[in-house]
């Protein structure tokens, strides 16, 4: 007989779906441990608060780019600048899209926003994170001669970073709710064209 998966599991599980379907600004500690099969003391014996949840979330069940990013600073002449950049964009564009509908309903309430927010600051996480990975990959790239010396990095991850986000909800109002191209067309397209400005 199989065993149940371990209460951690089954609670990072429950409050990615219960976040993904209410947002994070409707969903509760009780209806997460309620959906998980477990008591809200149990979800605390975990994650000391809903934010430390979000985040857990956010890192364990999401697309993840900071480990790439990462990966990049450490060893960034494996491929191409233009293939770790459509990797980079592919990984960013994917986590906005499935972050997007959890973390909006914050911007209903801007009392829970304030909150939320210095909790990520006391967490030392935030969307500027990838933004700082990033560009410490391209400066590693423009310290091996392989992106323009004087060309603005921060700018630059900025602006990729920018465009994956915007991908995630720049398209719910058109006819067929979809973006103009694929994944990886976009990936390819935001890649090159960052690349041709700073190479």
């Amino acid at each position: 007989m199989q065993q149940p998966p371990p209460a951690r599991v089954r609670l990072l599980d429950a409050a990615h779906q219960v976040m993904l379907t209410n947002g994070l600004a409707r969903a509760t500690t009780k209806e997460i441990a309620k959906a998980a099969g477990c008591s809200e003391a149990a979800l605390y014996k975990y994650f000391p608060s809903k934010e430390e949840l979000f985040v857990t979330v956010l890192k364990e069940r999401l697309p993840r780019l900071k480990p790439l990013l990462e990966t990049l600073v450490a060893e960034p002449g494996e491929r191409s600048v233009e293939e770790n950049l459509i990797e980079i964009a592919r990984q960013a564009a994917r986590f906005y899209a499935q972050s997007f509908p959890i973390a909006a309903s914050l911007y209903a309430e801007p009392k829970l926003k304030q909150r939320h927010d210095d909790a990520m600051r006391e967490l030392g996480t935030g969307p500027h994170v990838p933004i700082r990975g990033l560009d410490a990959y391209l400066r590693t790239e423009q310290d091996a001669g392989r992106i323009r010396a004087g060309a603005d990095t921060y700018a630059a991850a900025s602006l990729l970073l920018g465009a994956c986000a915007q991908r995630a909800f720049a398209y719910d109002m058109t006819p067929d709710g979809k973006p103009p191209q694929s994944l990886d067309e976009f990936a390819a397209g935001i890649a090159r064209t960052l690349l041709s400005g700073i190479s």
